[in-house]
């Protein structure tokens, strides 16, 4: 079965953890704007949120690689609450895509509620 993933942060193409998608059919990218990142260091985290859009990218990808992603990400399937991301449907340009939201707290954390990651470093 296929499934359609939108990326925000380590996943995208050149990124530390993009080989995870290497055999993954790139959709495109797209902007959406119920989403805004916070900066957690070395990737970023998002919550369901109004933003000016974050760009993303959009991945078709198996079941196999879906279980690798959940896992990569903290997901716990059993109980949303207690993984460090959950994964829930986005709606994007491509049609609907499973996006991983971080689960805890941001408080202290940069918010990135326009373009994308990582920050460009000035």
């Amino acid at each position: 079965m296929k499934n359609r993933v939108a990326v925000y942060g380590t996943l995208k193409q050149g990124l530390a953890n993009h080989h995870y998608l290497e055999k993954a059919r790139f959709l495109g990218k797209d902007s959406v704007t119920n989403l805004v990142l916070y900066d957690l260091g070395p990737y970023p985290g998002a919550k369901l949120a109004t933003s000016k859009g974050i760009e993303i990218e959009i991945y078709e990808v198996d079941s196999l690689t879906l279980a690798q992603l959940d896992q990569l990400e903290g997901v716990n399937r059993q109980n949303n609450e207690q993984g460090l991301y959950y994964r829930t449907q986005l709606k994007t340009r491509l049609g609907p895509a499973w996006v991983y939201i971080y689960n805890p707290s941001v408080n202290d954390r940069t918010p990135i509620r326009q373009g994308g990651w990582p920050l460009e470093k000035i």
